[in-house]
This record gives C-alpha cells, sequence and structure tokens, in this order.
C-alpha cells in the first residue's frame, strides 16, 4: 500500500498485531484523516506513521492529531 494513499494495509496489519508479542507500527499507504482512524480502530496499530502526505502538506500535523482526538483515539499531543 506503500504510496498509493489508499489506506493502510488493514488485514496485515491486524495480524501483524494478533500475531507478534511487541508493539506495531502501521507504515505505508494513509492519504487522509480517516485512514489514521481506520488503522486505529480497525487493526488496532499501536502507531502510524507516514511521509509524503506530511512533507506536501497534504494533512499537517496538528489537524490530524485534533481529529484523532475527537475521534477519541489518544495521542500524546
Amino acid at each position: 500500500n506503500d504510496g498509493k494513499k489508499n489506506g493502510f494495509a488493514l488485514d496485515i496489519t491486524a495480524k501483524l498485531i494478533n500475531t507478534l508479542p511487541v508493539p506495531v507500527i502501521a507504515s505505508g499507504g494513509a492519504g487522509s484523516l480517516e485512514h489514521f482512524k481506520d488503522v486505529f480502530e480497525k487493526a488496532n496499530a499501536d502507531a502510524a506513521l507516514a511521509a509524503s502526505i506530511f512533507h506536501y502538506k497534504e494533512i499537517v500535523i496538528p489537524a490530524l492529531k485534533q481529529y484523532l482526538c475527537q475521534q477519541k483515539i489518544a495521542i500524546r499531543l
């Protein structure tokens, strides 16, 4: 999913989270605020990262943090 901006690979991420005894950071595929919500709520990711959407200011980090906070997803402010 990396670079496509169609969302994180929720199925693979969830499988890793349910299998591994370590925290899992979702990576690759973020293109919207909702994609972050989905990876935390549907795949139970411990963290998520993205690059180009931040570099090109398609999403600004303060807006993402505010959105996730409004969605009742725990974040560090």
